[in-house]
């Protein structure tokens, strides 16, 4: 019985040291921009998945109830769909958001971020 106690003294700390590895590989995965070329030749891989981009933004339009602006990094661009506020033109810009395949049909898609609140 001593053994098991002793090897159950061991585990935990490895058991915490594995869990707080996987936190911060998670929040440094957050931290680094996805290229947004990596978003657009692999929709379905990231469908639904929050990222974040960090780029300029190329247009932006406020029509009625449809929020949006394009935002282009050294890889492509994307549009990223908000209910804030659109930024303007030029302007350097990092997002939160989660990947959404707006639509997919005889061989044309379109992929959009959809912002997190809080920007």
């Amino acid at each position: 019985m001593g053994y098991s106690g002793r090897a159950n003294a061991h585990a935990k700390p490895r058991a915490y040291c594995a869990a707080g590895l996987t936190l911060l590989l998670f929040a440094c995965s957050l931290a680094r921009p996805t290229k947004i070329k990596q978003i657009l030749a692999q929709p379905r891989e990231f469908d639904g998945r929050t990222v974040v981009i960090a780029g300029e933004v190329k247009e932006s339009a406020n029509v009625l109830v449809m929020r949006y602006f394009v935002v282009k990094d050294d890889t492509g661009e994307i549009v990223v769909v908000t209910d804030g506020a659109v930024p303007n033109p030029g302007e350097k810009i990092r997002v939160r958001g989660r990947v959404n395949q707006a639509f997919a049909f005889r061989g044309n898609s379109l992929t959009v971020i959809i912002e997190e609140p809080g920007r």
